[in-house]
This record gives structure tokens, C-alpha cells and sequence, in this order.
């Protein structure tokens, strides 16, 4: 099987490419994303592997099939960046890597809660100046303060998991309870209304995209500390900043970003900024933006590897495909 691989960055290859041979796979590493003008590069490869910020509409899915494409690898859990009604159309099976390290994940959100909350990046750069004042890096306890978990997947418990361990009391929404949880579940409202923190691990769907936007920021605590992980297009960014210009929010921790497309993963440190939005959330003392790196762990890139490629090796072999969206 040969696969045209998009957004390959140097840690792709590392664990890609040994892993591949095992599988007699034999995988064309292109550093350009998936878009457009790049599908063409897709011809005489048997499928594609793409990245999160990569997408692949209608009118390239059925190019793909007209190249004879017998699937799409996704590298991600996620797939709305994919049109799976016309993959269906087609007949090209989609497959994702449902769970690759779900505690990679959280222990990063909790690291964004942590830092935005006590401003340990304000503290480093400012020290490093032989700046020692303390003044506006109060935070607050988080022992025995509310959490609210928006999502209680795999990556939603881990973070259940890792709050308690600091003493918080968890309040939780998933339209599907998990009753082998000992939480409490509530509507999104509510938790919107009691948590401290607010935490999202859901994915985006029509259902999910802008929970939070100017009429469940209003439902929020005053101080409350804001967390995103999972998708950026949960979050109304226009509402996002008004609400932080009203000082709403304690804190802000963002790995994603709604229109993170073609700026998360590349260096634009020479580059004019041309997103307001973006630009406006930097410009927040109290907001800290990562480039979607969440999941960047040794253990879940491998997982990510061997996941993807035992999916190209069953479609290789006509074997059941188990990670079929």
C-alpha cells in the first residue's frame, strides 16, 4: 500500500517510517497540508493520511475517488474536517485513531488550568529579567472549588481523574451519562452556572459548536477559569474577548483555536498577524494560547503511529475495519 502523507513533521517521520516497513506499507511524506490545490498529489497513492487541520470536502473526496483511493487515515480522533456523507457517497472508508493517550490530554489541560490560574508563565519570563515582584500573579486555591467538565469521554475522566486528585468537586454534562461515574451530571446550564472551572472534552458537532458564546458566558461566575482542549469552534471567539474585556474570566487556556488553519503547527514569528481575533486573545494577560499540542506526548505519537498504520494494514488485507467513522 502506498499512502501521500500531508503535514508531515519531522516527529511524523520518526515514528512513522520504521513502523511502516513492518506492514510493507510504503509511505510519501508531503510537508504541504491537505487542501485544494495539494489533492492532485493524493494520484497513484492507495489512500491518504491527513492531520487535524488538514480537511478534505466533497469535490476532493471524489477526486480522491477518482484516483482509485481506497481510504482516508486520520491522525486525530476528531473527523468534522472531513465530508463523511460524500466518503459514504464514494465508498472510501474513514478511519480515525479513536483514543491514543486520553490522559496526554488532560494532563495538559491541567497543566493550562495550573498556569493561566498562577501565571507561571509570567513568572518565568518576568524572573529571568531579575524582575522579582509577585504583584498580579495571585491565583486562587483549587481545593474544594466546583469543576465542570463538559464531556465525559475517555479524555473527560481522565480529567475527572486528575481534579479530584487536587480535591475538587466535579459537576458534569454529557447528553450520555456514564453511570459507572460516582459524579454528579447536570444541563449545561447549571454547569455553566456552579463550576469555578470549566473544562471542555467534547467533540464538535452541530450540537457542540459555540457552547460557549455570549449566552452561557453571562450564565457563568464572575472569575471563572476557562479551558479548552478539544476543538476550538465550541468556543464564539468575538464573545470569548468581549466577555474577557468585561472581565469575566479568571483565567483563559486555549490549545485550539477556531480558525487555527494554516497558523497552529507553522512558524509565523516573522509573519504580520492577520487575524484580529487571534492577535486581540494574545494581547489578554490572563489567556494562554498553545498550538493545538495537547496530545504531544512520546507515548500517544506512537500510539497515533501504530493505531493509523494497523488501519492501512487492514484495508491492505480486506480485514474488518474496527476505527471505520
Amino acid at each position: 500500500m502506498k499512502i501521500a502523507f500531508y503535514s508531515t513533521k519531522p516527529y511524523d517521520r520518526i515514528y512513522f517510517e520504521p513502523m511502516s516497513k513492518e506492514y510493507d506499507i510504503k509511505i510519501h511524506f508531503f510537508e504541504v497540508p491537505c487542501n485544494e490545490e495539494t489533492i492532485p498529489l493524493a494520484k497513484g497513492h492507495d489512500a491518504v493520511c491527513i492531520f487535524v487541520n488538514d480537511y478534505l470536502n466533497a469535490q476532493m473526496i471524489r477526486e480522491l475517488k477518482e484516483m482509485d483511493c481506497k481510504a482516508i487515515l486520520l491522525r486525530s480522533a476528531g473527523y468534522n474536517h472531513v465530508d463523511i456523507r460524500t466518503a459514504a457517497e464514494c465508498e472510501i472508508p474513514v478511519l480515525r485513531v479513536p483514543s491514543y493517550s486520553p490522559e496526554a490530554v488532560a494532563e495538559f489541560a491541567m497543566a493550562l488550568l495550573l498556569t493561566v490560574n498562577r501565571h507561571t508563565h509570567r513568572a518565568y519570563t518576568r524572573t529571568r529579567d531579575f524582575n522579582m515582584n509577585i504583584n498580579g500573579f495571585m491565583g486562587i486555591d483549587l481545593y474544594g472549588k466546583t469543576a465542570g467538565v463538559v464531556g465525559t469521554g475517555k479524555i473527560g475522566q481522565a480529567m475527572i481523574r486528575i481534579l479530584q486528585g487536587f480535591g475538587m468537586k466535579i459537576v458534569a454534562y454529557d447528553p450520555y451519562p456514564n453511570s459507572n461515574l460516582d459524579i454528579e451530571y447536570a444541563s449545561i446550564e447549571e454547569v455553566f452556572q456552579r463550576a469555578d472551572v470549566i473544562t471542555l472534552h467534547c467533540p464538535s458537532t452541530r450540537e457542540t459548536k459555540h457552547i460557549v458564546q455570549a449566552k452561557t458566558i453571562e450564565l457563568m461566575k464572575d472569575g471563572v477559569y476557562l479551558i479548552n482542549t478539544s476543538r476550538g469552534d465550541l468556543i464564539r471567539t468575538e464573545d470569548l474577548i468581549e466577555g474577557l474585556l468585561q472581565k469575566k474570566f479568571g483565567g483563559v487556556g486555549l490549545d485550539v483555536y477556531d480558525e487555527e488553519g494554516g497558523v497552529f503547527y507553522e512558524d509565523r514569528s516573522n509573519d504580520i498577524m492577520e487575524d484580529p481575533n487571534l492577535a486581540r486573545l494574545l494581547s489578554f494577560p490572563n489567556v494562554l494560547v498553545t498550538s493545538h499540542m495537547g496530545f504531544f506526548t512520546k507515548e500517544a505519537v506512537h500510539a497515533i503511529a501504530e493505531v493509523t498504520l494497523k488501519n492501512a494494514d487492514a484495508v491492505q488485507k480486506g480485514l474488518p475495519l474496527e476505527n471505520v467513522v
